[in-house]
């Protein structure tokens, strides 16, 4: 079956089933064009909950498709490749963070949306890179817990200082391997250029930055600017979005490290077999579901 009978395959598919195909900003360009919704992980999963479709086939990795799952119980998620994982949300487990709730107690707990159901239980309230300084500003504690993007705790720290953010020490590989010599190289090369880095980057970068965002703010801010020439610094995934909405504008990767291995697992092909054969379905404990989904709640009132 060659590419256009494929996707002409996974639409007769999608119609069949009443499925929706939901893909993040990162995934390969071949599978944001043939997604009903591309976007961040919260406006996926927020856009999976006002569905009326029976299947999502979540193109994305495993803590997205859950996000889905406990936002969407009585749908069925499917993860097209079930290994592709987030080495952050790895990077702490359910009784990791009781341990560190114990060292610090009475202090609410923030997890960042990049963490898996069972973290989101233990949890007080979840946020997104978008949302997430808004959420601490909004929050009445004075000393917050943040679990595990170190990068984005001290981001958040820096924009809300009447505030203690204690954070755990965790972070995205992908984002936190950009140095601070790819920055001002690339500000040689190009400098009329704007720089847009996520907050998921090491704090010295981040601070380099004309403007810092989460990847859909990155793409707002890009369209919204009177600039024409962009350095983006965030998963290389974001770059086609940027192009195919800005033609008359100009995009460069800050480094090319900026490519998520768990991202880039997806293919057609596996779009294709897990609607298919309703395969990789994503499964959350109901007692950790509910907790999960009080975490979640909790963020959309505040924000």
């Amino acid at each position: 079956m060659n590419e256009k009978e494929m996707i002409h395959e996974i639409e007769r598919l999608k119609k069949e089933k009443n499925a929706i195909i939901l893909a993040h900003n990162y995934q390969i360009p071949e599978i944001q064009d043939i997604a009903d919704i591309v976007g961040d992980s919260l406006k996926l999963s927020q856009e999976a909950a006002k569905t009326d479709a029976d299947i999502i086939v979540f193109s994305g990795v495993h803590f997205m498709a859950e996000s889905a799952k406990i936002l969407s119980p009585e749908k069925k998620v499917l993860l097209p490749v079930y290994d592709a994982g987030c080495p952050m949300a790895d990077m702490i487990d359910a009784d990791q963070l009781r341990a560190f709730k114990k060292e610090y107690p009475e202090i609410p707990v923030v997890c960042y949306v990049n963490s898996s159901a069972e973290v989101k239980a233990e949890s007080d309230i979840c946020c997104t890179s978008a949302n997430a300084v808004k959420i601490v500003k909004n929050m009445e504690a004075d000393k917050i817990l943040f679990v595990p993007d170190q990068n984005l705790g001290h981001y958040i720290g820096k924009q809300v200082p009447e505030k203690e953010v204690i954070s755990w020490e965790g972070f995205c590989i992908t984002h936190h391997r950009v140095r601070t010599s790819e920055v001002d190289n690339v500000r040689k090369q190009h400098p009329d250029a704007k720089i847009l880095i996520h907050p998921e980057c090491s704090p010295n970068v981040v601070e380099l930055a004309d403007f810092v965002g989460s990847t859909s703010e990155i793409i707002n801010y890009a369209k919204m600017s009177d600039s024409k020439t962009f350095i983006i610094g965030t998963e290389m995934g974001v770059m086609h979005k940027l192009r195919n909405e800005n033609p008359d504008k100009k995009f460069y990767l800050l480094s090319p490290g900026l490519t998520c291995f768990n991202m880039k697992k997806t293919s057609l092909p596996d779009i294709y077999k897990a609607l298919l054969h309703e395969q990789h379905e994503i499964i959350v404990d109901e007692e950790i579901r509910k907790k999960a989904l009080g975490c979640l709640e909790r963020m959309l009132e505040l924000s």
